[in-house]
């Protein structure tokens, strides 16, 4: 699958440029893209900065809040709806099954329902039946399906979303029958994630030798050490969250993907497709801004704000990511995390990060939302309540969108600032 086609006791993990994983552990309340080979260049993050001393009037902010309530509501109606009996939800063409019902599922997470409380608790419920059927459950602890024609050669994404689906519903649940169902599954679904990276030897600038370790779209014993960044940012959040359920992480696991992401950034601060594909020589001009996106939010998720690495990413987004300003390549998976990125960023971070920017320039999330949101909201279909120019299908689209829409509500710990 191509775009074309569409923290527990604190862990530390030290690394000199970013300590990806180094968390408390949260309690809540109660691709799937490989960004393929045609590159987003030529293009400048460009928001309007707010006149001196004249925010949105409160009104404004008002009207833009009900808009966002009623667009949300509309769409988790639509995906309600279109939940299949058995639970699981699809891409046009019953594409990717496992991806479409995790990041759904999470939607329903982000709202507040729960497994056994809300309004959507019984689509929750569903979801999580559904990915833990007998029929489903693989001996390795897979969770993507193989036999699926669309999943087959891809299955990571699935696996890496389906595990922070998963994790997210773990933190909330309290049947103990049920926690123990999740959390055998879980604890298979990290470690087949360890198992699937690959393993190589990267010679660093100064001479020095390190582990890298990144994912492809199967495990690495099924692909010849194959690796690819967007497959590996979906293996990296997916840990995150588990650890923030207190499922075991192998701190080996974790050094080696950090290692990856920084043998893979260019000195532009870019991530480029994939190490292995390179040759491990991240050159200028291989950058993949969405990929780039992705690596900033597992970052800033993770706490780690102010890595000289994290800063790389994060002047790059901004340079090189338009905003709400029509259709770019592989413009969903991108907007996906640079949204997380951004409301993590708050309105006050980057100027922590470059104090010596005009105010006037930074990357605030007030600034993000007050251009995105309408955008988003303008662009929904105001009968269905879906979203429907997505190049993969209204499900992907429909839960990005909604996925967006409600990060300010901070819910869950895998996205919260």
């Amino acid at each position: 699958m191509g775009v074309s086609d569409l923290p527990i006791p604190r862990l530390t993990f030290n690394h000199p440029c970013l300590n990806m994983f180094e968390m408390e552990s949260q309690m809540p309340r109660n691709w799937l893209l490989a960004v393929g080979a045609t590159v987003v260049v030529g293009v400048v993050f460009a928001i309007p900065a707010p006149v001196p001393a004249a925010p949105l009037a409160q009104e404004k902010k008002d009207d833009l809040k009900k808009r966002v309530e009623e667009s949300v509501e509309k769409g988790l109606e639509w995906l309600k709806r279109t939940q299949a009996q058995d639970g699981h939800w699809e891409a046009q063409g019953g594409q990717y099954p496992t991806t479409m019902t995790a990041l759904a599922g999470m939607c329903f997470l982000m709202e507040g329902s729960t497994l056994k409380e809300g309004k959507y608790s019984d689509q929750v419920q569903k979801a999580v039946t559904w990915f833990l059927s007998a029929n489903r459950q693989q001996p390795t602890g897979l969770l993507g399906d193989v036999r699926n024609p669309t999943e087959s050669q891809r299955y990571m994404y699935g696996h890496g979303f389906g595990t922070m689906f998963l994790a997210s519903v773990y933190g909330e649940e309290e049947d103990k029958d049920q926690r123990e169902k999740l959390e055998k599954a879980l604890k298979k679904a990290v470690e087949f994630i360890g198992k699937a990276q690959t393993s190589k030897k990267h010679r660093k600038p100064e001479g020095k030798d390190v582990d890298v370790g990144g994912w492809g779209y199967v495990s690495a014993t099924d692909n010849s050490n194959f690796d690819e960044g967007s497959v590996t940012i979906t293996q990296v959040q997916a840990l995150r969250a588990a650890r923030n359920a207190g499922i075991p992480v192998p701190k080996e696991t974790i050094d080696k993907a950090v290692a990856y992401l920084e043998a893979c950034t260019t000195p532009k601060g870019g991530v480029i497709y994939s190490y292995a594909g390179s040759n491990g020589n991240a050159l200028n001009g291989q950058e993949r801004p969405p990929i780039t996106a992705a690596a900033v939010a597992c970052s800033f998720g993770a706490g780690q704000y102010k890595g000289e690495l994290a800063k790389k990413w994060v002047k790059f987004c901004k340079d090189n990511i338009p905003v709400a300003k029509g259709r770019v390549n592989h413009d969903e998976y991108q907007s996906y995390y640079f949204s997380q990125f951004v409301y993590i960023l708050g309105d006050d971070r980057y100027g922590e990060l470059f104090p010596k920017e005009d105010k006037n320039s930074w990357l605030t999330w007030s600034k993000y939302k007050e251009a995105i949101y309408p955008y988003l909201i303008d662009s929904q279909d105001k009968n269905s309540g879906a979203w429907t120019s997505g190049y993969i299908g209204q499900v992907f689209s429909t839960a990005v969108n909604l996925t967006i829409l409600q990060l300010e509500k901070g819910i869950l710990p895998i996205y919260q600032r």
